[in-house]
C-alpha cells in the first residue's frame, strides 16, 4: 500500500496551545494529513494553515462526530484506503502510528483501535471506570470484545468510513460506527496497547459526562435493540478474549 493511500485525520476544537506540535509530530511519520476544525475561535486556523495539510473549517461548532464525518468524507473523495484518527490535544502520539499500521496491513479487514492498556494507573479512577462500564456495553452490542471503546486514536478501513452518514452525532458517533463496523460489516477490532497520557498540561476536555455519556448510552441502547439477539450478542461479546496485536517487530 502507498504512503498516499491513506491519511490521518485530526478533528480539532481551540487547539491553539498544542496543535503545532501534534501536527509536526504526524508529519515525521506520514505526509497525509486533515485536519477538520471545528468552529475554533483561538486562533487555531491560522496555525494549522502553516503546515503542508489539507485543513477543512466548520463555520461554528458542529461536534467531534461531525467533524470526523467531514474527514473521512475528504479521505473518500480523495480515493483513500483508510483513515487513522487522533485527537487535537496531544494525547496521542505519533510514535504509536508504525505500530497501529503494522496491524492495519496484517488485518486488513479489521478496525484497529489503539488501545490505552500501557500505564493505565495515570487514567484518572472514575474515567477508567467508566471506560470498563462503555466496554462492557459497546462490546455487548458489537456482539465481540472490544478494548477501550472510547479511545480516539483509530483506523478505519474504507469500508467503514462508507458508514459516515450513520445518524448521530458529537461523542457517540465514534462507538456508533464502531458498532455498525461490527454488525452491518462483520468486522472483527484488534487493539494495540499504548500508553495511557493524562498529563495536566492538556487543555480542558471538551467531554460533558452528565450529556455526552448519556448520549452514548442512548445511541448504544438504541444500535442494541436495532440489531436485535440481544442474549446472544452477550454471549458473543463474553465467548473470547478480545484480539490484541503484538507486533511479530517487537520480540
Amino acid at each position: 500500500m502507498s504512503r498516499l493511500a491513506w491519511s490521518v485525520v485530526i478533528p480539532c476544537l481551540n487547539e491553539v496551545r498544542g496543535i503545532a506540535d501534534v501536527i509536526e509530530s504526524v508529519l515525521r511519520y506520514h505526509d497525509h494529513v486533515i485536519v477538520v476544525d471545528d468552529g475554533s475561535d483561538d486562533g487555531s486556523p491560522d496555525v494549522i494553515a502553516r503546515y503542508p495539510v489539507t485543513l477543512l473549517r466548520h463555520a461554528q461548532r458542529r461536534g467531534k462526530g461531525e467533524a470526523l464525518r467531514s474527514g473521512f468524507a475528504e479521505a473518500l473523495r480523495q480515493g483513500h484506503a483508510g483513515v487513522l484518527t487522533m485527537d487535537g490535544d496531544g494525547q496521542h502520539l505519533a510514535s504509536d502510528i508504525p505500530r497501529i499500521r503494522a496491524a492495519a496491513q496484517a488485518r486488513p479487514d479489521h478496525l484497529v483501535i489503539g488501545a490505552r492498556l500501557i500505564d493505565r494507573r495515570q487514567q484518572p479512577f472514575a474515567r477508567r471506570w467508566a471506560n470498563h462500564l462503555a466496554d462492557w456495553g459497546i462490546s455487548w452490542v458489537c456482539a465481540q470484545p472490544v478494548i477501550d471503546t472510547q479511545s480516539g486514536q483509530r483506523w478505519y478501513p474504507r469500508a467503514a468510513l462508507t458508514l459516515k452518514d450513520l445518524p448521530v452525532e458529537g461523542f457517540a458517533f465514534e462507538a456508533a460506527i464502531l458498532i455498525a463496523a461490527c454488525r452491518e460489516l462483520r468486522m472483527d477490532v484488534v487493539a494495540v496497547p499504548i500508553a495511557s497520557r493524562y498529563q495536566t498540561n492538556f487543555r480542558a476536555s471538551h467531554f460533558r459526562p452528565s450529556r455526552d455519556v448519556m448520549q452514548i448510552a442512548r445511541s448504544t441502547a438504541i444500535q442494541l435493540r436495532k440489531y436485535g439477539d440481544i442474549i446472544d450478542s452477550y454471549r458473543q461479546s463474553r465467548r473470547r478474549r478480545p484480539l490484541i496485536w503484538n507486533d511479530p517487530g517487537e520480540a
